[in-house]
């Protein structure tokens, strides 16, 4: 196993620019760690604890009534003033992903993404900047390509869950 020299600033400067990239990447939402009504079932105390690796949490939306955030690593009911949920709340959820769990396509974008911020902090050579940032494009067209791939998306959107497109059907509208 390799290990950094974190007491070298270049390394250290690099590795926590690649760590908060990876971070802002994955908080976009995508097909790999974006879940949609994910259940939260309420502890012995009747609080949702949040896992650490959740970017973002948001009920799903049959619970427009409730607006709720993250606060002490618990969900907090901003209308009832409260840590108390008494049933299941299903979220919609964006995971934050170890680097072996994300998808080739994120990692390199991830990495071409980190590059070019780490030479503009570190080099300073407009030159390798430009060419980095075009690297960067690439990479992200790679990983939207990936993401339009992976998510079955239509032009037709579909509701929540369903991935398929159900044309319009006349003997729907004769049958009554």
């Amino acid at each position: 196993m390799t290990t950094l020299d974190q007491t070298n600033p270049d390394v250290a400067i690099a590795y926590s620019t690649l760590t908060q990239v990876s971070q802002e990447v994955q908080a976009e939402g995508w097909s790999f760690n974006l879940e949609l009504d994910y259940e939260f079932t309420p502890d012995t105390n009747n609080e949702i604890l949040i896992p650490n690796n959740v970017l973002q949490i948001d009920p799903a939306p049959e619970y427009f009534e409730l607006d709720v955030v993250r606060r002490s690593g618990k969900l907090y009911d901003k209308v009832k003033h409260s840590y108390t949920f008494t049933e299941v709340l299903r979220c919609d959820v964006k995971w934050l992903f170890d680097w072996v769990d994300i998808p080739t396509p994120i990692q390199d974008y991830i990495l071409a993404r980190a590059a070019t911020i780490v030479s503009s902090r570190i080099v300073g050579d407009s030159t390798q900047f430009q060419m980095l940032g075009q690297k960067e494009a690439y990479n992200r067209a790679m990983a939207l390509e990936y993401e339009c791939n992976q998510g079955d998306y239509t032009y037709f959107g579909h509701p929540r869950g369903i991935k398929s497109y159900k044309s319009y059907q006349p003997f729907h509208a004769l049958y009554r």
